[in-house]
């Protein structure tokens, strides 16, 4: 078979198992049925001694992952923070896959090239950051941190004096970090990878939220006994459990006093810049005043796995972190249009032809509607499950217990602030005041979420929040509609009752319907204050 019309035939088998895959999305059990193991052992362990027909190679394969695949792209998956995939950003990965253009140099890809400058000015635009800002695309936000990072390492010490890229770190004046208590792990990642010892990172108190104190990084700041040179301050918009945001106008200000790199983990949160409620917009606001920002374009954006984006106001740290160079390059003779001058990869696929359809396909209106959507789901489920007995939302901003109508920083009407909702489950009105009681919260808590996963209607994820055991709903998929929203709310309301002893009328959980209301205990839930 000549190799064109092979890649043909493979292509179109693995369209049908993409078609029937898509067409049962919506039914299918949302979490795996087999473990890595039960699917490694399908696999077979014997490599061929030769030669297999492309297709009867794809068939074997979807037959053997298909209990291992989690649905993440359903309406009903609210585990971690994973957005679907829109219909023109799955197209375009598909095209991407076809093409296999490697994003390297204007000269080996200029399409590639030209989406990834347009589409970066784009997400700039909608992010409300300064014209200008250099972008990268890269796997995910831990590598958009460690680009992020390196320009911020090469900035404070060129301040200093000393030349990073020719000299290395031995020697060099110390560089310290000051991070909220409540940071994203992937941040102490990019901090190991760039050569950033444990020692100089100052962790800085956080409140209920997570959200950093400026009163506590004023400290920091000021105190010289963990050095007063070179400093790189790490704020977040949209805390991974609670989408707290750290103030931005006072934490850049603050920085500014003290010559200090400000970069932001936004690798969700960032977006509610383009929400059309003022209460969202509100929380991102001063975030331009910052000198690098990390996102996600696989998390709310709703593209395909992988794709980060790295904005840096510093287009020459940045490159300057960056670039390489070698005789064989063909480059742009403008200076402007390699993609290699502004990420960690050399060879690396176009990840920005997906991120240029979902922008494209959504425009402004599209994008705002899917990110408010999202929140005003994420409201439906704190308030809706605030009023069940022995739950609480840990990460309410309404005000006390009760109050879900008052009007706390998420604006009129909200509990929550974005599209994070994080809810822990006691016994009763004891709750968490006692060791015991902590105790059974967490216990019940942890069932709770296996419950709901189990049962294969739902994914939620768990969690620890301030040392409690919690279960997280993330509400980040374009596809999620009224109907799931209220499915799971229904499974995670009978997911409670079983946990606590009580029932819940014709609601299904584990695959068993539950027949009628009983007694339980008297906490009547409520919104933690």
């Amino acid at each position: 078979m000549p190799p064109v019309d092979a890649l043909r035939a493979a292509l179109r088998a693995a369209a049908g198992h993409a078609d029937a895959y898509l067409a049962g999305l919506a039914d299918r059990r949302v979490g795996p049925s087999l473990t890595a193991e039960q699917v490694r052992r399908r696999l077979g362990d014997t490599l061929p001694a030769g030669p297999s027909d492309p297709v009867a190679v794809i068939d074997a394969l979807v037959d053997a992952v298909a209990g291992g695949l989690t649905a993440t792209g359903s309406g009903r998956f609210f585990g971690y923070v994973v957005g679907g995939t829109l219909p023109a950003a799955l197209a375009a990965d598909l095209l991407t896959v076809v093409w296999d253009q490697n994003a390297a140099l204007a000269s080996l890809s200029p399409a590639a090239s030209a989406v990834e400058a347009l589409t970066g000015r784009w997400i700039a635009q909608l992010l409300g950051l300064p014209s200008g800002v250099s972008v990268g695309f890269t796997t995910g936000t831990q590598m958009a941190h460690v680009t992020a990072l390196a320009a911020a390492r090469h900035r404070v010490l060129a301040r200093a004096g000393w030349d990073v890229e020719t000299d290395g770190l031995a020697g060099a004046p110390p560089v310290r970090v000051l991070v909220g208590a409540a940071r994203h792990a992937t941040v102490d990642a990019a901090l190991r990878l760039l050569g950033f010892g444990t020692r100089a990172t100052i962790a800085v108190e956080a409140d209920e939220l997570g959200r950093m104190r400026p009163e506590a990084l004023r400290a920091a700041l000021a105190d010289e006994s963990g050095g007063s040179g070179p400093t790189i301050v790490i704020a977040q918009a949209g805390e991974v459990n609670t989408g707290g945001f750290d103030p931005f106008e006072e934490v850049c200000a603050l920085a500014r006093e003290h010559g200090a790199w400000v970069h932001v983990d936004g690798a969700f949160g960032l977006w509610a810049a383009v929400s059309a409620a003022a209460s969202r917009r509100a929380l991102v606001a001063g975030v331009e005043r910052a000198d690098s920002w990390a996102t996600d374009g696989h998390k709310w954006l709703n593209v395909p796995y992988d794709c980060g984006i790295a904005l840096i106001a510093d287009r020459e740290a940045h490159r300057r972190s960056m670039s390489v160079s070698a005789d064989y390059f063909v480059l742009d003779s403008a200076g402007r249009l390699d993609p290699v001058d502004w990420t960690p990869e050399f060879s690396r696929r176009a990840r920005a032809f997906a991120v240029y359809a979902a922008l494209r396909s959504l425009g402004r209106a599209g994008l705002r509607d899917l990110v408010d959507r999202c929140c005003e789901y994420a409201n439906r489920f704190a308030v809706r499950l605030a009023a069940l007995p022995g739950v609480t939302v840990l990460n309410s901003v309404a005000g006390p217990a009760g109050s879900a109508g008052s009007a706390g920083s998420a604006g009129p009407g909200r509990v929550v602030e974005l599209n994070q909702v994080l809810i822990r489950v006691v016994a009763d009105q004891e709750g968490d005041r006692t060791a015991a009681g902590r105790a059974e919260g967490d216990r019940l808590t942890a069932a709770v979420t296996a419950a709901v996963t189990a049962s294969g209607e739902a994914f939620v994820s768990g969690t620890v929040w301030r040392g409690r055991t919690a279960m997280r709903i993330s509400v980040s998929n374009w596809s999620t509609s009224d109907g799931e929203v209220e499915r799971t709310i229904a499974v995670i309301e009978a997911a409670v009752a079983e946990a606590r002893g009580t029932t819940v009328r014709g609601t299904t959980v584990r695959g068993t319907t539950v027949a009628a209301p009983s007694g339980g205990g008297t906490h009547r839930g409520g919104i933690a204050s």
